[in-house]
């Protein structure tokens, strides 16, 4: 369980956000603590997605004020980058350049971003092919690989900037059944490293794994909220029941 220390990692102070006359984000009031494991899940078009997306600026927040790590979000890109470099993300699709080979795929940012030496940039890489168990696919280009372990590379890609806050929205989505237990695998594992996590996923297996706290949205505002064993075994609105009700089918 996440220490509730000093300052939130991660605080919405009223946050709101449109797409056009679509109000995706009503007033959303969260605190995340530091090294806490957030799952949001939710129907589509929750807004679970835009909120995660908000943290490190590839959605701008339109009202109230979202703090991540000390620093609150602007429109100023030197904030934005700052925040950025500390926050890594895996999506839904692996986003990996089909033309480089996993090492270099890895490399590209801490070189080009963070202005790391070759040798170093390598270095830091191999350790984190290690930590997802994949560092003899190294050499090899991501359409060699399966989709299970592409999404692992994802994640060591992420890790490379050594970020204190890790954003997964849905990374195991596009995978076949029996690629999705790898990638949550390597999830738990990242779990118990203290680095801060929220995940949307409706991987409820993982959400009592892991979770410290699982937020159920919908209509673009927080529903409920509560540590897993309550939240599956007595969720308190009627929105969460009839979810649960046919996700915990599947």
């Amino acid at each position: 369980m996440a220490a509730q220390t000093s300052s939130p990692m991660i605080e919405f102070s009223g946050v709101s956000k449109w797409y056009g006359d679509f109000h995706v984000l009503r007033d959303i009031h969260l605190k995340i603590a530091r090294g806490e494991h957030v799952v949001i899940c939710g129907p589509s078009g929750s807004g679970k997605s835009t909120l995660i997306r908000c943290i490190n600026g590839l959605e701008r927040h339109h009202g109230g004020v979202l703090t991540v790590d000390g620093t609150a979000l602007t429109e100023d890109p030197n904030v934005t980058q700052r925040i950025r470099s500390n926050v890594g993300m895996v999506f839904q699709q692996f986003n990996l350049f089909p033309h480089l080979t996993v090492l270099e795929n890895l490399t590209l940012a801490p070189m080009t971003v963070g202005k790391l030496p070759r040798h170093e940039a390598e270095s830091r890489a191999m350790a984190q092919l290690k930590r997802v168990r994949i560092a003899e696919q190294a050499q090899k280009y991501p359409l060699q690989m399966s989709g299970g372990q592409q999404q692992r590379v994802a994640i060591a890609r992420a890790l490379c900037l050594s970020p204190s806050i890790m954003l997964f929205d849905e990374p195991t989505s596009a995978l076949d059944p029996e690629m999705i237990q790898e990638v949550l695998d390597v999830m738990i594992e990242l779990a118990d490293q203290g680095i801060t996590m929220l995940c949307v996923t409706h991987e409820m297996g993982f959400a009592k794994a892991v979770a410290d706290r699982v937020i159920f949205m919908d209509q673009g505002q927080i529903v409920e909220e509560g540590a897993p064993h309550e939240f599956f075994s007595n969720p308190k609105c009627d929105r969460t029941k009839a979810f649960l009700s046919k996700i915990l089918m599947h």
